[in-house]
Parts: C-alpha cells; structure tokens; sequence
C-alpha cells in the first residue's frame, strides 16, 4: 500500500470544505452588538483608563522629584556662590593687610633715611 496521489476532484471538495469550515466560524463569533463582546470592551477600556492614570502618576512623580532635585540643585549651587563670595572677601581683606604692612614698612623707611 502505497501513498495515494488525491485526485482533482479530491481536493477540489477539500477546498470547498475548508471554505465551508472558515465561513461557519466567522458565523460562530459573536457581533459587535453581543454583551459577551461589550463586557470585554468595556474591561479592556478600564484597564485602559488605568493604565493612563497610573502613568500620569508616575510622570507627576517624576517630574516632581525633576523639580525637588532641580531646587536642591540651586540651592547647592548658591552655597557655592556664598562660599566662593566668602572666600573672596576673605582673600581681598588678607591682601588688603598685606598691603598696609608692606605700605608701613616703605613708610617706615622712607622716615628713617629722612
């Protein structure tokens, strides 16, 4: 026994059967109009709406903790400005007194070859 080729007419009713079987299943789904079908609409719309509103809350998390780390950074930043203010004025007063000890030694001398 040997494997039998199918003939024309064999597989001409095996195509029309499967066009058979294909149109009968699209008629087995529900419409659109089916409460099967609307119930899981709906369900999937909700998880939808969820879905949003949990990433809007993590955008309004992350953006809020954008503008805390945005302030710490500014307020980092005018420390620093205060800090290297302070250590100007430092320097400038130090120069300032090495100035007038060294204006007091050249006036010492100058009185004394006087």
């Amino acid at each position: 026994m040997g494997f039998k080729e199918p003939s024309f007419f064999d597989r001409q009713a095996a195509a029309r059967n499967a066009r058979k079987d294909i149109l009968e299943k699209f008629k087995a789904k529900p419409g659109l109009d089916d409460p099967a079908v609307l119930k899981r609409a709906a369900e999937r719309q909700e998880q939808a709406a969820k879905r949003e509103e949990v990433r809007k809350a993590r955008e309004a998390a992350k953006a809020e903790e954008k503008a805390r780390e945005m302030e710490q950074a500014a307020q980092a930043a005018a420390e620093a400005a205060r800090v290297q203010a302070e250590a100007e004025a430092t320097e400038a007063e130090l120069k300032a007194q090495q100035k007038a000890a060294r204006d007091a030694r050249y006036a010492a001398r100058k009185a004394k070859r006087k």
